[in-house]
C-alpha cells in the first residue's frame, strides 16, 4: 500500500480535517479557466500601473512579493492535492492486482521497497516485456506464414 496515509485526516467526529477541505477547495478553484484569466488581468493591472507609478520599486516589490507568497503557499496546495491523487491510484491498482488471478500479490507494497529491490523488479519486468515482444513477433511471423500458405 502507499506509503502516504490512504485516509484523509479526519478529526474526532469522522470529518476530514480543515486542511484537507482547503486544500481541495483551493486545487479546484486554481485549476478553473477563470482563476488563470483572473491572475492575467493581475499581472495586467501591474504592468499598466508600471508608469504611473514610475516604475518605481514599491511597484516592483509589490509583484516579486505577491507571487513569491502565492508560489509558497501553492507548493503545499499542490503537494496535498498530489498526495491524494497518488493514494486513490495506488489503492484502485491495488485492488485491480488484487483480483487478478495472474498477478503477484506482492507488487501491492511495492511502493514501500527499497531502491535495490525495485531496481531487480524493474529488470525482471524489462526482461519478461521482451520475451512477450519476441513471442509476439513470433506469433505475427506464424500467422503470415499461415496466411501465405492459403
Amino acid at each position: 500500500m502507499a506509503s502516504i496515509s490512504a485516509h484523509p485526516r479526519r478529526d474526532s467526529h469522522g470529518e476530514r480535517s480543515l486542511f484537507t477541505r482547503f486544500s481541495a477547495a483551493v486545487s479546484r478553484f486554481a485549476g478553473r479557466p477563470q482563476t488563470f484569466a483572473l491572475a492575467i488581468l493581475i499581472v495586467v493591472a501591474w504592468a499598466v500601473a508600471g508608469p504611473f507609478t514610475g516604475y518605481s520599486e514599491t511597484w516592483q516589490l509589490v509583484i516579486n512579493t505577491g507571487t513569491t507568497i502565492i508560489t509558497f503557499l501553492m507548493v503545499f496546495i499542490i503537494q496535498a492535492s498530489q498526495n491524494r491523487d497518488t493514494v486513490a491510484l495506488h489503492l484502485k491498482l491495488d485492488e485491480l492486482i488484487r483480483v487478478s488471478e495472474r498477478a503477484h500479490n506482492a507488487l501491492m507494497d511495492i511502493d514501500n521497497m527499497d531502491e535495490t529491490t525495485l531496481e531487480k523488479l524493474r529488470t525482471l519486468y524489462c526482461v519478461l516485456g521482451e520475451a512477450a515482444a519476441r513471442d509476439a513477433d513470433i506469433v505475427e511471423e506464424m500467422k503470415q506464414g499461415i496466411k501465405g500458405d492459403t
